[in-house]
């Protein structure tokens, strides 16, 4: 593939990336009409890039396929090799910003031509976003390496594994954006992070039965055996004081990160750029409101943010912004020293 790209070809890109995001991503094609111009297209084009790399190890999960497991384990892991290479190529003319890691993107290459992962117009709008933002490659190769995880690993022992997977996942995200947003600050990093992190929680939290339904459990299965539960209680879709206790430390944690990454949206300078994040982050920290409205049965039905509750929300980011998404929450919670079946974490002792 050429390093430059017609207009034209990028423009096509751009308004293909457009249709990605608002067919997939809902709740961040609505806040991003607190972008504008090139920041709004860019931000199209990163979730085009990683929605793409999402729909291809989702593929694995597909039930009913001409390949065998592992023949198409070993073909998505191919492929995601592909997409290292085409990341790698776009940082060529931006030898500074390549991956330290990984080493100089000119060794990185392929030896023969290869099929690309994305669509031709899909990715010049990405190399364009990112040549006119100067985004570091890492947080892509991240991202690439949390899809990787997705194949192989389907269960999570401890919080420090899942919490990896979040920011590989999801974190990266944020530090794609923040570029884009109109930050060069360091102290932005990690916020921008944490604000993945919250969101992918959230998701997390959200789709327990989708993903027990394609034979992945991301809860930490030490944190579930300090609650006293098992996957046949998520199986059975059992709610009980064990699993209320258990969604409430788990929410506490979310809501944690949701107020680091507030502490951040200050170094952002883009026009709109910090309502449009705090607006992101309150609509993904509505989730869990509605799941704890649910009596925290994720189970029978999907936790969601209503229409009305995204214009409230909208609305509030313009009159009080910093309320939307405070700095203030609770900290980090502790995991039980110790369980049994009856007990419980709430104020009322033992269920």
């Amino acid at each position: 593939m050429s390093l430059t790209e017609s207009p034209a070809l990028i423009a096509q890109g751009y308004r293909r990336a457009r249709v990605v995001t608002r067919h997939h991503a809902k709740s961040f094609f609505f806040a991003s009409y607190l972008l504008f111009g090139q920041r709004r297209k860019a931000a199209f084009a990163l979730y085009a890039f990683c929605r793409r790399l999402d729909d291809m190890v989702d593929a694995a999960d597909e039930p009913e396929t001409d390949a065998g497991p592992v023949a198409l384990t070993t073909r998505l892991a191919t492929r995601l090799t592909r997409a290292r290479e085409r990341v790698a190529e776009v940082y060529l003319p931006l030898p500074e910003l390549a991956s330290k890691e990984l080493g100089p993107p000119s060794l990185r290459q392929p030896a023969a031509e290869a099929p690309s992962p994305w669509e031709p117009s899909e990715f010049a709008a990405l190399r364009h976003s990112i040549l006119h933002y100067r985004i570091p490659e890492q947080p892509f190769q991240d991202l690439i390496s949390g899809m990787e995880m997705d194949l192989t690993k389907h269960r999570y022992e401890t919080w420090d594994e899942l919490e990896l997977y979040c920011y590989r996942v999801a974190g990266v995200v944020g530090l794609m954006l923040t570029p884009v947003l109109g930050c060069e600050d360091a102290r932005a990093v990690e916020p921008a992070a944490d604000l993945g992190r919250a969101m992918q929680l959230t998701n997390i939290l959200r789709d327990v039965r989708e993903d027990l339904e394609r034979g992945r459990v991301y809860l930490p299965a030490e944190e579930l055996r300090a609650f006293g539960l098992t996957e046949d209680d998520l199986r059975r879709g059992q709610v009980d004081a064990r699993w209320r206790d258990f969604m409430r430390f788990q929410i506490q944690r979310a809501r944690a990160y949701y107020a680091r990454a507030a502490s951040g949206v200050k170094y952002l300078t883009g026009f709109g750029s910090q309502r449009m994040v705090r607006l992101m982050g309150a609509i993904y920290g509505d989730i869990l409101r509605d799941i704890e409205a649910r009596d925290y049965d994720v189970f029978s039905g999907r936790a969601h943010t209503t229409k009305g509750r995204k214009l409230a929300l909208a609305t509030a980011a313009f009159m009080r912004p910093r309320a939307v998404l405070p700095e203030s929450g609770p900290g980090l919670p502790a995991l039980p020293a110790a369980s049994s079946p009856g007990f419980s974490t709430s104020a009322g002792g033992p269920g």
